[in-house]
């Protein structure tokens, strides 16, 4: 799967993240592509990919997924990206244009975009979503206390926005969004931000633990037992959330396909 993945010149963010579940997740037919580059224009805390200034948009790049997709006779993709501060629409007609190409070569294929805030723009945002994926997902990675020092360069009620946003423009598209543990929150911060959640009309919900990928990263401040996991899951039922993967190797697109069964 890596050779096909090379030899095309695509990206997983499965390998630039070094997700614990890479195999898994391969071996399930399911796959996360990395589009727009390598390099991105924020700088959170908590995350392995490269911060450094990005390259040009490779404008091809949408066929080779599209491609790659179905050499590996993939049944549900994700397709997500580094935050692009530093074009106009923050990629979003790239995110669009992969999603058709993928239509057009793979038409039985599942697909997720796991988009960033794109600055709040609504066009942008439009324009993923006029693409017409099955789940548009966008995390809030962790509750609004932690952003300073976590997820830095974002803003947790443009982020709600964004999901209620979707809500509005698309009725009917499935709502996705995800959350890290063990970053110094409250139990009681955790299931206010699922009630948000809930309230802007997000439908999808996974939390796993957070590991920090080196020491230069934002530290574990507390590894969360399995059972909190699960009184999670209970909690987030309960709201209503139609899915929910919650565990402490869970991360955003783990057992993707299955929050469409």
């Amino acid at each position: 799967m890596k050779n096909t993945l090379r030899g095309l010149g695509v990206e997983t963010v499965c390998e630039q993240a070094m997700c614990p579940n890479m195999g898994e997740c391969f071996a399930r037919n399911e796959a996360t592509f990395l589009i727009l580059g390598r390099n991105c224009t924020r700088r959170c805390s908590f995350c392995n990919i490269k911060k450094s200034r990005p390259l040009e948009p490779d404008l091809n790049e949408p066929d080779r997924v599209a491609q790659a997709v179905k050499e590996l006779d993939l049944k549900h993709v994700v397709i997500t990206s580094v935050t692009r501060d530093d074009l106009a629409d923050g990629g979003a007609a790239l995110f669009a244009q992969t999603v058709r190409r993928i239509r057009e070569k793979s038409p039985q294929v599942s697909i997720e975009t796991l988009i960033p805030d794109f600055g709040l723009s609504l066009d942008a945002l439009k324009i993923v979503a006029d693409s017409k994926p099955d789940i548009i997902a966008h995390n809030l990675e962790t509750v609004p206390s932690l952003y300073k020092q976590v997820r830095q360069g974002a803003d947790y009620l443009g982020s709600l926005s964004l999901l209620h946003t979707i809500n509005k423009i698309s009725p009917g598209l499935k709502i996705k969004s995800g959350l890290m543990l063990g970053l110094g929150e409250k139990e009681e911060e955790i299931l206010y931000l699922m009630q948000d959640l809930r309230y802007v009309g997000c439908d999808f919900l996974s939390i796993g633990q957070y590991l920090a990928p080196s020491k230069e990263h934002y530290p574990v401040k507390e590894y969360i037992q399995p059972e909190q996991f699960d009184y999670y899951r209970e909690k987030a039922r309960e709201l209503g959330f139609l899915h929910i993967e919650s565990a402490p190797y869970v991360r955003s697109s783990y057992m993707a396909a299955d929050y469409l069964s």
